[in-house]
């Protein structure tokens, strides 16, 4: 299994930054694809950013330009640099990881794996 925490959640004024950050760990063989989505209450889950394991990203339209998504994969971890944040940006950002485990001897997966969720809040 692969857990994922995240963190640099927080209350930012329209305009400001954050930095969100997602530690893997748990019986890994590799990781390929790592990313943030976000929710809002009675919508659904929408994808923010995405990197893949030899750096290729993609973004939604709504924050390229503002969101930038690395990762250090010796630490298994992913980032979401935020800047220019805007009210609707407000959201419940999920970090994921399509990932591969040790199982029993065996390697399984690739499975895909959530976090808990980081509350972001842009507002005056």
């Amino acid at each position: 299994q692969v857990q994922l925490v995240e963190s640099g959640g927080g209350l930012v004024q329209p305009g400001g930054s954050l930095r969100l950050s997602c530690a893997a760990s748990g019986s890994i063989f590799s990781i390929s694809a790592m990313g943030w989505y976000r929710q809002v209450p009675g919508k659904e889950r929408e994808l923010v950013a995405v990197i893949n394991s030899g750096g290729s990203t993609n973004y939604a339209d709504s924050v390229s330009g503002r969101f930038t998504i690395s990762r250090d994969n010796g630490k298994n971890t992913v980032y979401l640099q935020m800047n220019s944040l805007k009210p609707e940006d407000t959201a419940v950002y999920y970090c994921n990881c399509n990932a591969e485990v040790f199982s029993y001897g065996r390697i399984k997966g690739p499975s895909q794996y959530w976090g808990l969720g980081t509350q972001v809040t842009v507002s005056s």
